[in-house]
């Protein structure tokens, strides 16, 4: 691969405010604001979104879940090297909690017997993210990087499958808050066009977490080819395996080098079924996609139509994670995304598994 031009001098700072609406089938309607400070590359052919950003985001929804998000970015201020710190403090005031495995079930007459938040727990989270990651050869990266989060669960009104896992020992009330500590350190292979909307390249991680008390080994395989000049087709696959005794904080979690998202369920995991859906110490998931570009001028604006299919599971403890179709969960569905100059991507869709649809809401691609 041939070397990365070198980085223009000629840098500076461009800022925004806005508002913002978003909708889920979780949270409901919500409403929003993000402030960004941004120094572009301009139209210098990189992969990198920005010299560098920060962003500020905080809003609410109108099931009582809030957030406020500051996230400082370098990707490419320095040459060979790139970094990143995260600070959340969030609320997930309806987030999915179905038990423990693979097989948890899920009845619908059970919410309409024991109420709503039969299948609902409130998570609060504190956590404070840094990742340094250092060019070693051509495409490939390495990284060190740290957590420290604290997360609590609240017990909603009513019966729920919390509630009783809570007080069976399922669900260890001594990790009920949980502090935790997590170093990481992994390799990345990245030869994306363009970070936020690529239309070719391979991006590969290999990663190992040590938290409080577990362990965790994740890969992570993306790869988007480019065979007529308005279709993308993406694919990815995925696997991670936790060692020690992992409390659900991390259970409910996937890592990568860039954010640790939700697995297995959700936008970022399983499109089509709740946030939170399956937890386990061992997962599973991969998916593949059409993007097709109902208007496309590059580098100004893209327009697309989306087709997808996600499949995964979990794993419980002792379980080998292993690449199988045994037990795996499907969904499918379609989206339309909006890409913005360089790095601007909104996606809107509606993903459907065998438990019922999902209204679909992103600021990136699910992968």
């Amino acid at each position: 691969m041939a070397a990365a031009p070198a980085l223009s001098a000629q840098r500076y700072w461009r800022d925004n405010l806005y508002p913002y609406v978003f909708y889920s089938t979780v949270d409901g309607l919500g409403a929003a604001f993000h402030y960004g400070r941004t120094s572009p590359l301009s139209f210098v052919e990189r992969p990198e979104p920005s010299y560098a950003s920060l962003s500020l985001d905080a809003g609410a929804s109108t099931r009582g879940s809030r957030f406020v998000v500051a996230d400082a970015q370098a990707p490419a201020w320095w040459a060979g090297w790139r970094a990143r710190l995260t600070l959340v403090a969030a609320r997930d005031n309806r987030l999915g909690y179905y038990g423990l495995g693979n097989d948890a079930p899920y009845f619908a007459d059970s919410v309409r017997l024991a109420g709503a938040y039969f299948y609902r727990v409130s998570r609060t989270r504190l956590m404070a993210r840094a990742t340094v990651q250092r060019r070693l050869v051509g495409p490939i990266r390495i990284l060190v990087g740290g957590t420290l989060a604290r997360t609590n669960f609240r017990v909603l009104p009513g019966s729920s499958v919390f509630r009783r896992d809570l007080a069976t020992g399922t669900v260890d009330p001594g990790t009920v808050p949980f502090t935790d500590k997590v170093v990481r350190a992994g390799v990345v292979l990245d030869t994306r066009d363009n970070e936020v909307d690529p239309h070719a390249g391979v991006f590969v991680e290999a990663l190992f977490a040590s938290g409080t008390g577990y362990t965790r080994r994740t890969g992570h395989a993306r790869l988007h080819v480019h065979p007529l000049q308005k279709l993308v087709v993406a694919g990815r696959l995925g696997a991670e395996g936790m060692g020690g005794t992992p409390p659900l904080a991390a259970l409910q979690e996937m890592e990568s080098s860039e954010r640790p998202f939700g697995a297995v369920g959700g936008y970022r995991s399983l499109r089509g079924y709740y946030d939170g859906r399956f937890a386990g110490p061992g997962k599973l998931i991969g998916g593949l996609e059409a993007r097709y570009a109902l208007l496309w001028i590059p580098s100004l604006v893209e327009v697309k139509l989306v087709a997808f299919y996600d499949a995964g599971r979990v794993f419980g403890p002792g379980e080998a994670v292993r690449l199988t179709t045994t037990g795996l969960h499907r969904a499918g569905g379609a989206e339309v995304a909006v890409r913005l100059l360089r790095n601007s991507l909104i996606v809107i869709g509606y993903g459907r598994g065998r438990e019922g649809g999902q209204v679909l809401f992103g600021t990136s691609w699910s992968y």
